[in-house]
């Protein structure tokens, strides 16, 4: 993330003087100083409605050589390793946040966009980067791969105030989590030294790929699920690091099997995600800062990269590809994937609109820079300011369009939100439950939760004083409950408070059971 300028050589010697204790201290206040502002940058960009990135990139480019750190760096090597590292955190924190129940019902539509939508996308832009700008058609088959991958991060960071239709809000996701892989393997066949392969011999690797990865991630994911929800370790603190390490897993043995390691990762993590592990909400604030600290650093690291007096003449190729992608591109790829579905136009209206361009798209654009094909440099300053300037067009009115396309409304209770600690010797599992504003709990009885036997709740903590509830205490939101349950009824006892939770005191018999409620 920081990057340390090369310290002059000294007479007689033919390196660089090996790091020190104070050069350690040097690079520790610059990365903290770094760190911190982006972290209040949040807040600016929060209520500006603009994605977080363009902050993060602002730092690089004022640390970078143009600006006011004066830092030389221009290594694309070291830019795509430290990018493919922070990705494989940014898809392991999105594929633990995904939610169940919101994508499986979009599961063949997300795919269809992300694989065919994709194909869509990379022709479109690719032609109009070829007869508008005048690229090379090797050139601009690159620029259509790069940009045809969405970002989640950057879309649901402005659309976070805006609640979304489950299936909007899963479609987005899925496909930006599916995407990742084809556009990978895309962008490093174009960029070959050799002649482009067929088409068909291309579409063959591809797939040969996705299903290797998707294979490995699904086999890593339901391992680990198992692993961590049958073994007790001894500290809640080593839940996350697990979680961490079991998805880093599946990328690197999906990538040294030849597969789709990014596809790996990120279907390893909606099994974890979905699996009601131990100590979860520490988990997600453990895999949600990795993932902050993963963007930083890689924003940063690319503003670095960049040479802003070098961007002058890419400026308007930039602005007519962008405008291909945003206005043609990207809509006829939504609608040629999502109308067979009969999907609203509605949402097919947000979703053209909703494909923002993040991190992606510049890492993969130093790829060509890597392997040394002809005008890769300009290839990734288009990049750069397509999607700098098409992120500060498109964020800002995103939730405005939400809401004139009447998309923004979703009557849906408050999910409960569950901690389980195993209790390995006495069999049982301690529930921790906080009832959350908006929950249906609020004013249900303990008798009403009706608990299968072999549960109960303990304890409740209101308003910072505990006591042990009678079966007539009422719960309130704000509420936290702790609730023991014997192994057995253990799925059974979180199904039902969930049911509660969504469904009040007669969600038995109003057909909420809770069994499609996620965390």
């Amino acid at each position: 993330m920081c990057t340390r300028a090369h310290a002059p050589f000294r007479a007689g010697q033919g390196r660089e003087p090996p790091l020190t204790v104070h050069h350690l201290n040097q690079l520790l206040l610059a990365c903290s100083v770094v760190l911190l502002v982006a972290v209040a940058a949040v807040r600016v960009s929060s209520r500006s409605g603009l994605p977080s990135l363009l902050v993060y990139l602002g730092i690089g480019v004022l640390m970078g050589q143009d600006g006011i750190g004066h830092i030389q760096f221009n290594s694309a090597e070291v830019t795509q390793v430290m990018g493919y590292a922070a990705l494989v955190v940014i898809l392991t924190e999105g594929g633990l946040g995904t939610k169940w129940k919101e994508i499986r019902p979009v599961l063949p539509s997300a795919s269809v966009l992300a694989t065919a939508g994709v194909a869509v996308s990379v022709g479109v832009t690719a032609a109009g980067a070829h007869y508008l700008v005048g690229l090379e058609w090797r050139q601009a088959l690159i620029i259509g791969a790069v940009v045809s991958s969405t970002d989640a991060a950057a879309v649901f960071s402005v659309l976070r105030k805006v609640p979304l239709p489950a299936r909007v809000t899963g479609t987005l996701e899925a496909e930006s989590g599916f995407n990742d892989a084809p556009v990978v393997i895309l962008v490093a066949a174009f960029s070959t030294a050799g002649p482009i392969e067929h088409w068909y011999v291309l579409l063959g690797e591809i797939t040969l790929e996705l299903a290797i990865g998707a294979a490995i991630g699904l086999a890593v994911g339901l391992i680990g699920a198992w692993g961590l929800r049958h073994v007790a370790l001894p500290a809640s603190g080593l839940y996350p690091i697990a979680v961490m390490a079991i998805a880093v897993t599946a990328y690197a043995a999906g990538s040294l099997a030849h597969g789709s390691g990014f596809l790996a990762v990120y279907l390893a993590s909606v099994l974890l995600g979905n699996a009601k592990l131990p100590h979860w909400p520490a988990t997600r604030g453990f895999a949600e800062g990795l993932g902050w600290i993963a963007q930083i650093g890689m924003f940063v690291v690319l503003g670095l990269l960049v040479t802003p007096h070098e961007l002058g003449d890419d400026i308007w190729p930039a602005l007519v590809i962008g405008l291909v992608l945003t206005m043609v591109a990207r809509p006829l790829s939504v609608v040629t994937s999502l109308t067979p579905f009969r999907t609203p136009w509605q949402e097919q209206t947000l979703m053209s609109w909703a494909g923002l361009r993040g991190a992606v798209p510049i890492i993969l654009a130093t790829i060509p820079m890597v392997n040394g094909v002809a005008g890769s440099r300009r290839v990734f300053n288009i990049v750069f300011v397509l999607v700098v300037v098409y992120t500060l067009l498109q964020g800002p009115t995103l939730p405005w369009l939400a809401r004139k396309l009447r998309l923004g409304e979703r009557g849906e209770a408050a999910d409960l939100g569950i901690e389980s600690a195993p209790l390995e010797r006495l069999r049982g599992h301690l529930l921790s439950i906080t009832v959350p504003e908006g929950s249906r709990m609020h004013g249900v009885e303990v008798n009403e939760l009706r608990l299968p036997p072999g549960a109960a709740v303990t304890l409740v903590v209101r308003e910072g004083k505990s006591f042990v509830p009678l079966p007539t205490t009422v719960l309130r939101w704000g509420d936290e409950l702790l609730v023991v349950a014997t192994d057995p009824v253990r799925d059974a006892a979180e199904r039902r408070l969930r049911a509660v939770a969504h469904g009040g005191k007669l969600a038995g018999w109003l057909g909420t059971d809770g069994a499609g409620s996620s965390r």
